[in-house]
């Protein structure tokens, strides 16, 4: 079974989003092992609490790094 999770920070996705990302996923994952993996590819899109993700050690909130409702607005 195809599996991809992805991890978000909470509030920067719309469900329109986040379902086109379910969907284009399942679509490569389609295109990649043939149209049976499609009935089996779980896509996961995980929201993060703000301050609950970082890079590098470095703890991000979405304030610190000028994003707040720029993603979600897309």
């Amino acid at each position: 079974m195809p599996f991809a999770n992805f991890k978000v920070p909470a509030g920067t996705l719309t469900a329109e989003r986040k379902e086109q990302i379910i969907t284009r996923t399942t679509d490569l994952y389609a295109e990649t092992f043939g149209d049976r993996a499609r009935a089996t590819t779980l896509v996961l899109v995980a929201e993060a609490a703000d301050a609950g993700w970082g890079i590098g050690s470095g703890v991000l909130m979405l304030a610190r790094v000028g994003q707040v409702g720029q993603v979600a607005q897309d």
